[in-house]
């Protein structure tokens, strides 16, 4: 017996001292109406009207249940009320801030597909993490290691200025001493400020001889961008950031960067967005392909390859000095002026 709908019968008829006009009342028709109260009645053991050719008076047994039966269908109301306000509650996700507007924009756009509302908070590494522990998102895609990362952005470094080589060696920025003015250096973002690619690349920077000022953790994006645009510095950062900022964009020689991303979420709710929306995710993190289980651990590619695959720089392979794990070795032998022979 469907009770809330018999309940349902039941307080709307009592309320206006008729089946007709309860019926009506309650969108159903008088012959529904009569036959919900006569099961709700066989169930109660007891009748709870007494019928007669114009009215529906209730019985002692009726008035002692109308007030409880009145609270069920009031609760049964309020419980469809909050299952449809969850189903249109945004779903609050934290992504990165460096996500450009345009990839946000066809992200969200790709959820509503799904029916999901999406509501994206741009934040950086850490925030992400507060909104996350703080439960204020309902996930969020983190920072993580390449090798454990659903995600993962090869990075390099970008220039205002297109000439150079093909790969950038940073041991080719040391400062030599004929050289009057001020060193180059390599902006960080705050997505990038995270240990698995702020270590490694502060490790080759004191291997191969460079500044401690040469490597800077700028504030926000836009900072490190202006400073790269009007002068000699790089930028680390993806292929797609560079090609935003009008940048030119180059591999790192000697060591292999990569942002890794994951979904963490509630338990039971991530794999969820993560089979409907991964590849749109992996489009907004401008992500270089998807990883499956069977190929999390496998390393990042970010070497310029050329119709076969193969790399193209004969010198990058000369003079590579770091191994998968990107340690580096000692530098290569320079010029007084500060260039590698």
């Amino acid at each position: 017996m469907d009770l809330v709908g018999a309940c349902s019968a039941f307080v709307s008829v009592s309320e206006r001292g008729s089946f007709t006009v309860g019926a009506a009342a309650a969108r159903m028709s008088q012959s529904v109406a009569s036959r919900r109260v006569a099961a709700l009645e066989e169930h109660l053991g007891e009748k709870l009207f007494e019928r007669t050719a114009r009215r529906a008076v209730l019985t002692a047994f009726g008035r002692e249940m109308l007030p409880v039966a009145r609270q069920l269908v009031q609760a049964a109301e309020v419980l469809l009320h909050e299952a449809e306000s969850a189903r249109r509650r945004p779903w609050r996700l934290a992504v990165p801030a460096v996500c450009p507007t345009a990839d946000r924009a066809r992200l969200v756009a790709e959820a509503r597909g799904y029916g999901v509302t999406l509501d994206l908070c741009p934040e950086g590494p850490a925030r992400r993490q507060e909104l996350l522990h703080a439960h204020q998102v309902r996930a969020g895609v983190v920072a993580v290691p390449p090798d454990g990362a659903r995600w993962t952005v090869p990075l390099g470094l970008a220039a205002a200025d297109d000439s150079g080589p093909r790969r950038v060696h940073l041991e080719t920025l040391r400062v030599g001493r004929a050289v009057t003015g001020p060193a180059r250096r390599v902006w960080v973002q705050p997505e990038d400020d995270v240990p698995h690619i702020r270590d490694p690349l502060t490790r080759l920077r004191d291997a191969v001889g460079l500044r401690p000022t040469q490597l800077v953790t700028a504030t926000d994006l836009t900072t490190a961008a202006a400073e790269v645009l009007t002068s000699h510095d790089l930028l680390l950062c993806s292929p797609a950031q560079a090609a935003e900022l009008a940048l030119h964009w180059r591999p790192l020689g000697g060591i292999t960067l990569a942002r890794g991303y994951a979904l963490a979420a509630a338990e039971g709710t991530g794999r969820h967005m993560e089979e409907r929306l991964g590849d749109a995710l992996a489009r907004c993190l401008g992500a270089d392909h998807v990883k499956d289980a069977g190929r999390a651990g496998r390393a990042t590619h970010t070497g310029v390859t050329g119709p076969t695959g193969a790399e193209t720089d004969e010198t990058d392979r000369a003079g590579k000095s770091g191994g998968p794990s990107g340690t580096p070795t000692m530098p290569r032998t320079h010029r007084p002026d500060g260039t590698a022979l």
